[in-house]
């Protein structure tokens, strides 16, 4: 059996503009996750502050990240039409 080989010509993306599309997306929903988690410190060490375990630090966030990063194998996998296999 003969394999397929893709030869990369010079110039050429890796990907097409779709896929760079959907890992922008990908890119913004982590940072928006990490955004998220960010804060809920107390100024004073001595003093605990609740917030540190609020909904949007404990379940929002971290699924926005699984999210975008799901987003990004997506966008790696995608094979944009009019592309050879």
């Amino acid at each position: 059996m003969a394999k397929k080989r893709m030869k990369k010509q010079e110039g050429e993306f890796l990907f097409a503009k779709k896929n760079y599309i959907i890992m922008a997306i990908g890119i913004v929903v982590i940072m928006i996750g990490f955004a998220l988690m960010a804060g809920g410190g107390s100024e004073d060490p001595a003093v605990f502050n609740e917030d540190i375990y609020n909904f949007q630090r404990i379940r929002l966030a971290p699924t926005l990240v699984l999210i975008g990063l799901a987003i990004e194998v997506y966008a790696i996998f995608t094979n944009p039409k009019g592309k050879e296999e």
